[in-house]
């Protein structure tokens, strides 16, 4: 089973695909959407949906999982991140995949072992969970991964329903 992982960002966009056999998992593609500078929200929401939309044409995957929204201290950010992770979910959802969403804790934990992880600790478990050659960057697709990841652990867990 294909997963796509999104780490939503207004600027940067991580993706990841795993594949999930059973209790190994293993990174199939990743990288990062980048919006150029000077784009309206409008357009920037537009850039990540057609880069959502070419990863999923690309590696076809069965499923999706997205990170939950974070509180921010600057509202105006919260609802931007809120806009774009609004895209992803609806470019998986035209592309007919289910798509999972879990809190930032509950992935540092899958990945790491404790929900308090920084994001540098998440990308070396990714780079040795899913047995990366070289450290993943940037982090949001570190944290792509992570995403994947954590979703792959709670569906051979039985934690998933389907």
């Amino acid at each position: 089973m294909l997963i796509l992982g999104i780490d939503c960002g207004s600027r940067v966009t991580g993706y990841g695909v795993i594949e999930s056999l059973g209790r190994t998992q293993r990174a199939v593609g990743y990288g990062a959407i980048r919006v150029p500078a000077g784009k309206d929200l409008a357009d920037r929401l537009r850039f990540v949906a057609d880069g959502i939309d070419e990863v999923v044409e690309r590696f076809r995957p069965s499923e999706a999982a997205v990170e939950d929204v974070f509180q921010h201290r600057n509202v105006s950010s919260a609802f931007t991140l809120a806009h774009v992770r609004g895209v992803a979910l609806l470019s998986a959802a035209r592309a007919g995949l289910p798509v999972a969403s879990y809190a930032p804790t509950q992935i540092k934990s899958s990945v790491v072992g404790h929900g308090t992880a920084d994001k540098h600790q998440v990308r070396q478990m990714v780079t040795l969970l899913l047995g990366l050659q070289e450290e993943v960057k940037p982090l949001d697709v570190s944290d792509a991964l992570a995403v994947a990841y954590c979703h792959a652990s709670l569906r051979n867990a039985g934690a998933l329903a389907g």
